[in-house]
Formats: C-alpha cells, structure tokens, sequence
C-alpha cells in the first residue's frame, strides 16, 4: 500500500512515495515560476495546479496510491469566479501590497486584539491585509469572488471538490482565532470581508474527498484515491521529524533557518509576538508551536559555494569537501549572518551581514566555518528569546540539506549545549504529510503509531564541553554584535 506526501512551495511542487510501512520508494518534481515585475511578488495558481496534475499523473503510472496529503507554504491565497475561475495572480507573501490595509486594520481594532484572538502581529504579508486591498483597489475583481482558498484549500478544492483548510494554514490568514480555531468574526467585521468566502475549517488528518471522476480518468489514478488535509510546511516537517511533546523543537535548514518548538500554553506576553514570533495550533491537541527563524540559514553556504569555492571540484559534493577541510576548534570569527535582512526577533528588513575578527591567518574553510557558526549563534538568540516566554526546547531534531553535515551538527550541538540529532529523511515534510493521511485514512490509529514507522533517526551529536566553553565567550559578544553593527549600516546607506 503507498501513500503520496505533495509538498507544494513556491517554486515547485513534488510528491513523495511512502510505503505502509515507512519506506520511501519514489519522488516526482515540478518546477515553475515566481513574476517579480514592477515591485510585485506574484505566482500563478492555475500554473501550480496543473504542476500537481503533472506529479500524480507521474506517480500513478508506477504506484497505486491509497491517498495523497497536501502540504504547502502560508499566506498566498487564490481567488475564484463561480465558475472556479482564478481572478488574478495570487500575491506572495513578499509582495508589498496590504501595508495600508493592514494600518487601518490595527487603527479599527487594536494591534493588541488582533494578536490576542490571531496569535500573530499585524504585518502586510498576511492574507487578509492583501484581501483587503483587493476590495480598495480592484473593486470589479472583488465583486466577482466567490471563495478565496489558500494554496493547500485550493488544491484540495480543485482535486475532490471540497474547500477545507487546516488550522495551521489558516492561522496564516490573519484572521483565525487560535483558541476556538475558528475564523475570528470580529477580524473579518473590522476587515469589510465576508467570512463565507473562506473554506471550512478542519483539522490536519482529515480526509477531505475523493479524487474527482474527470481527473481520475485523466490522470489515470484510481477513483477511490483519497485527498487528506496536510498542513502549513514547517508544521509538515515536525510532524516527520516525529516530535509531539512540549520541551522539543525541530530545526530545519533549507534556504531559511527555521526552528519549531512545540509547547502547551498559549504565552499572554506581547512582547513575544512584537519579535515576531507567531503561535500557531499543532496537530496534536491543546498543543501549539512557533516559528523561530533566520532568512539566510542554508542560503548563506550556497552563497559561500557559488562565490568562493572554485577550486573545488564540481563533480563531487562540494559541501563535503569543504567540511572535510575545516578545523575542529571553534574560529572565533563572528558572522551576524543578515545578508537578507534579519528575521526574528529583529524583525528589521535593512539589516546587513558584517563579518568581525578576520586576520590574515584565516583561510577560506575558516571563513566557512565562521558561516556555520554564526547561523548557530542566531538560533542561540532565538532560544534565549523563546526561553524567556517559557517555550524550552531541550533536544534539537535537525532536518533539511544541512542535516547531512556532521561538521554542522556538532557546531549546533556545542553552541546550543543540547543533543542535536539528524534524520534519515530527506524530505522531512513530505514524510510528515505522508503520516498525516495515513492516521487520516486509517492505517495508523495516529500518529505515534505512524512515526514507529516513518521516523528514522541518523546521527546524534552531543555537546562537547570544552568546545561550548570556548563558544560560549564568543556568543556572549555576538549578542552584541547587531546592535553594534546596525547604526553604522544605517549611516552607511543614509
């Protein structure tokens, strides 16, 4: 029996194939375009959906599937006619439109509220402000929408015929109340938008159809394929990395460095989201997570990669060349690695990388190095922060392309004094969409049972005291460092 995990970001779509037994035997990939023209950030969503037609048609011509879950990225949502014709393209959450909207929004209820009922901070890239601006600025669109989906409801939708979103896609809106998980009536009142525009409000795991006949024939799938509700992808990730209980936290480093601590109690400590941290319900009852993250994780060595290692031979792994070259001690260069702005808890888009302590006995593999480290200081800060509002992860499960460097792993293991372990997934979302439709379809009473068969853990590295000593005086001043640097970047570009 196969169950497919349809992992759709914002440059490409693919499905995974699991095993019933955990076993993944296949992946089909599509790519397509993001149009960056005039300042807007935008996507198009027939083009997505005819990608996802693409990957199953692919997937079916080799494995029966049972089921397919959807997971996607948040915030961009698409807007359809009633003949389910896409309006206009769907905005990315990059796109600057919304700002306005998102003023008058916090001006008629409150910044306070909003976060209250929300668990997030008012900001444009969220899905109602740029609604909003739809309604002020394309008013002949506006009056022509009859549901406005996000991209996991969108895809569900075109796929069975059913609009439903879950609570974690939906509390990339804007205006989901993550205590009753419900859309907040009193955010869509002081928005102008009408709620029954949106899909309904299930939770992940839930089956939300069947395949529809017309594309079942077409794709030559079987008509009893199932289509299960996902999540939003970081939360699809801490679902395969197999991580339920308060006290754990998932690290995934891709492009972006992002870490997912679960917790049980919503925090009332505005200062929380005011660093941009946003409190989103988890798959697991009463239990909820939030995404801590640096823009430049992953991206910051592709960087270094493209840029500074051309000696280096092209045919082989080039990452583990280059880890193979660094030294073992701790380099005592200091990396603020804000190359594209800072994320949380700055939360400031003009924030420039600097590199401090360089000498002429530094080499390349130093500087590298120095790269690693100081995306591990940045994740030191935001467990510090966390910590603060008593979210304490105490072990760390490391997914994505920089879960496959050990050298990585035991720098994050000795500056954030923890256990940090890598699984043998590699595509940890996809896995995780994959238990989600399995518990949603029964083959698993849920998903403890599940991760028995899906998670894999690969390699374990724990803190070495004498190095995290050493470390230890080096991130003392890098949490100084921002501070330092930012009024000189600021006079700089003035």
């Amino acid at each position: 029996m196969f169950i497919g995990g349809l992992d759709i970001g914002t440059t490409g779509c693919k499905l995974s194939v699991y095993s019933d037994k955990g076993e993944f035997v296949f992946n089909s990939y599509k790519e397509y375009e993001i149009n960056r023209v005039n300042g807007m950030h935008e996507i198009d969503a027939q083009t997505i959906f005819d990608s996802v037609c693409d990957v199953i048609c692919e997937t079916v011509k080799k494995y029966d599937l049972e089921a397919v879950g959807v997971t996607t990225f948040g915030e961009t949502f698409v807007a359809l006619d009633e003949d389910d014709n896409v309006l206009l393209p769907s905005m990315l959450y990059t796109d600057p439109r919304g700002n306005d909207e998102c003023k008058t929004l916090c001006e008629k209820l409150g910044e306070k509220r909003l976060i209250e009922i929300s668990g997030v901070k008012p900001h444009p890239m969220y899905s109602l402000p740029k609604i909003m601006w739809i309604k002020n600025n394309l008013s002949e669109v506006y009056s022509k929408i009859k549901r406005i989906l996000l991209m996991e409801d969108y895809i569900i939708y075109k796929l069975c015929g059913n609009a439903c979103i879950d609570y974690s896609l939906a509390a990339r809106t804007m205006a989901f109340d993550i205590r009753n998980k419900c859309w907040s009536r009193e955010i869509f009142d002081a928005a102008g938008i009408d709620p029954s525009l949106m899909s309904d409000i299930v939770q992940a795991g839930n089956v939300a159809g069947t395949l529809k006949n017309e594309l079942a024939e077409a794709l030559g799938a079987k008509k009893s394929f199932k289509i299960v509700n996902g999540s939003h992808d970081q939360v699809a990730s801490t679902v395969g990395a197999g991580i339920f209980r308060s006290g754990e936290a998932v690290d995934g480093t891709g492009t972006v460095e992002c870490i997912v601590p679960i917790f049980d109690k919503i925090p009332e400590n505005s200062e929380l989201y005011d660093k941009g941290y946003a409190v989103v319900p988890y798959v697991v009852e009463n239990t909820y997570v939030c995404y801590a993250f640096s823009f430049t994780g992953g991206a910051v060595l592709k960087w270094f990669r493209d840029n500074f290692a051309a000696k280096y031979k092209e045919s082989e792994n080039i990452y583990a060349q280059l880890d193979a070259n660094v030294k073992d001690a701790p380099t005592g260069i200091l990396v603020l690695p804000h190359f594209a702005g800072a994320a949380t808890p700055y939360m400031d888009n003009l924030s420039r990388a600097a590199i401090v302590g360089l000498t002429l006995e530094h080499n390349e593999s130093d500087i590298y190095k120095a790269l690693m480290e100081g995306v591990t200081y940045e994740i030191m800060i935001n467990i510090e922060h966390l910590e603060h509002f008593g979210i304490k992860p105490d072990k760390i499960y490391a997914t994505g392309g920089g879960a496959s460097s050990d050298v990585w792993l035991q720098i994050k293991a000795d500056i954030l004094n923890r256990p940090v372990t890598s699984l043998a997934a590699k595509e940890v979302g996809a896995c995780g969409t994959c238990m989600l439709a399995g518990v949603g379809i029964g083959i698993y009473k849920d998903l403890e049972e599940a991760k028995k068969y899906f998670v894999k853990q690969k390699n374990t590295a724990y803190p070495d005291d004498s190095k995290n000593e050493i470390y230890a005086k080096y991130y003392s001043a890098y949490r100084k460092l921002y501070n330092a640097v930012r009024p000189i970047v600021e006079e700089a570009n003035n």
